[in-house]
């Protein structure tokens, strides 16, 4: 039978060792093993958990080994990160059961003569107790919210350090679910009645055609998914999507689309009328969008594999352009805490800030006169955000800037999103 802790572990070692997308190695995980719903959440919280303290804990540790915490083998190192999070963050587990399992979880593998190590490293701090640095210096705030220093400066440098601080704390917070009725099949109303059939609380958002999830779901699970009834998409990009004044005989272009969230909304405004083109770079990533498209029963989404980088005359001129660019993702660290743990070279950001210009600039290539562009990233770094918008409107004078709003999780219960809506002049 499979075990929670056990399966937590290879999970971490496939997301920090191997790179692998932490929703994706959690999803892959959970669905092929035997675990009950109750171990599979336990599995969960434990690696998201980890992922999310994952400086702390390596600091912890640290301090109770005589080398070097990248030389520890991965079970090992994973099952004390998974042994130390329960025991500083889950109150209602026993000291006992956390230490026992992850020595069980080391014996029983092809690390087993790293056992008593195990043991002795998590009996040594119940018995001290490492406390976590509570100053204010980028090096303590790094260790006490478990992010790289160079976010915590580039944050500090944007915005304060008093606002830095709010960012990172809720970058440790639980993200809300936020679904996006498909309007096309149901009602807000319906759809929360339904969920709550299925044991699922849910209610109708302020936002329009949005339901907040109040209790642990397993989305793919719930027969409203399988059923088309709606994707997942957070409220941040639901209100600026609300913004653009869809209309059903529009020509849409989204360059960046996968999975394709920002398309079925904008299908969903249409009416399922009107044309909506929906770019990737690779075929795996556009048949999300059209395997999307088909469970909610969308008909007007083409999706193609195209680059956004490049110019297509073929594919002639848009109503709406949608560029939701490629970026650092300091906006949504606490859905994908591996973020945190990346480092960036100033040469690869000024290929990716590039990038995010290349694709604005084609974005007017293929507007038409009187068209709207939407230019949307997930980070909260001002250099891919406002200082893109200045630039492209230096550069190009006949815009009038109709939405410009930078999302705060700490203010707007949201992502951290930022978008600019602009109007080409006629």
């Amino acid at each position: 039978m499979a075990n929670s802790r056990k399966t937590a572990v290879s999970i971490l070692i496939k997301v920090i060792n191997n790179g692998s997308y932490s929703n994706i190695a959690v999803n892959n995980e959970l669905i092929k093993s035997d675990l009950k719903s109750a171990d599979k959440a336990f599995t969960t919280a434990l690696v998201y958990g980890v992922l999310d303290r994952k400086i702390t804990l390596d600091y912890i540790i640290s301090k109770y080994i005589k080398t070097d915490i990248s030389k520890i083998k991965p079970i090992t190192l994973n099952a004390l990160r998974i042994a130390l999070y329960q025991i500083i963050f889950m109150d209602k587990i026993p000291e006992s059961a956390a230490v026992n399992e992850s020595v069980n979880i080391v014996k029983t593998s092809k690390e087993r003569y790293n056992s008593a190590f195990v043991n002795g490293v998590l009996r040594s701090y119940l018995r001290s107790g490492e406390t976590i640095p509570a100053g204010n210096d980028k090096k303590s705030l790094g260790i006490r919210y478990s992010c790289k220093e160079w976010i915590v400066e580039s944050f500090i440098s944007d915005y304060g350090a008093d606002t830095a601080e709010e960012l990172l704390r809720q970058s440790l917070e639980i993200p809300p679910v936020c679904l996006r009725v498909n309007t096309l099949k149901t009602t807000p109303e319906r759809l929360v009645d339904l969920l709550e059939s299925e044991g699922i609380k849910a209610e109708k958002s302020d936002v329009q055609g949005s339901v907040k999830v109040l209790s642990p779901i397993d989305v793919a699970g719930t027969t409203a998914y399988k059923s088309g009834l709606f994707h997942v998409e957070d409220e941040a990009s639901q209100k600026m999507l609300l913004k653009v004044g869809f209309c059903e005989n529009n020509r849409v272009l989204d360059l960046c689309s996968a999975p394709g969230g920002k398309a079925f909304t904008a299908a969903e405004h249409m009416n399922n009328n009107g044309e909506i083109i929906a770019m990737d770079l690779y075929k795996h990533r556009v048949e999300l969008i059209s395997g999307g498209a088909k469970r909610l029963g969308i008909s007007n989404i083409k999706a193609i594999v195209a680059d956004a980088t490049a110019k297509n005359t073929e594919l002639g001129k848009f109503d709406v352009v949608l560029c939701d660019v490629p970026c650092s993702g300091l906006g949504v660290i606490r859905r994908k805490p591996e973020i945190k743990y990346r480092d960036i070279t100033q040469a690869e950001y000024k290929v990716l800030l590039e990038t995010q210009k290349r694709i604005l600039e084609n974005a007017d290539f293929y507007l038409k006169p009187g068209g709207t562009l939407v230019y949307s990233t997930c980070t909260l770094k001002k250099a891919e955000n406002e200082a893109q918008i200045s630039d492209f409107l230096d550069k190009y004078g006949n815009y009038d800037v109709q939405y410009n709003v930078n999302y705060m999780p700490h203010i707007d219960g949201t992502d951290g999103f930022f978008t600019a809506i602009l109007n080409k002049k006629r």
